[in-house]
């Protein structure tokens, strides 16, 4: 008889290192979202302001930025768009994913999407699902 413990997997997968700024005006969608990242394996920080949120951004120390568009103090374009000035120094590393509910013409959103690296609806997207999109943003 084997007297050897038995191996039982972890209910927690291993980090991965790269962290994650949710702008979210939502506070149950963000913790939703931050929940299930965070059990991928993701530091997460969540911030509900967009004034707030921008400065956070600026350190350029995220790996990612789930950026939702109607936040209060700034708006998600407005941020995106300091973000990505061609101007900045040292310029964002960060990828931008856009998370929003909000329609948009489609010359609008192409604008948006030509500036982020990832564009999603929440309303087609499970907490599951956002994770395994970005575990796939490299």
């Amino acid at each position: 008889m084997d007297d050897q413990p038995a191996t039982v997997p972890s209910a927690t997968p291993p980090a991965t290192g790269r962290t994650i700024l949710i702008i979210e005006d939502e506070r149950f969608i963000g913790e939703l979202y931050a929940r299930a990242l965070t059990r991928g394996g993701y530091v997460v920080t969540l911030i509900t302001d967009g004034a707030e949120a921008l400065q956070a951004a600026q350190a350029n120390t995220f790996d990612i930025i789930i950026l939702d568009l109607m936040i209060p103090n700034l708006t998600g374009i407005e941020i995106l768009r300091v973000l990505r000035d061609p101007a900045r120094v040292p310029p964002l590393k960060s990828k931008i994913i856009v998370a929003t509910n909000l329609e948009q013409r489609e010359d609008v959103r192409a604008d948006i999407e030509k500036q982020a690296d990832g564009y999603l609806v929440k309303a087609e997207l499970t907490p599951h699902e956002l994770v395994e999109f970005i575990d796939k943003v490299k």
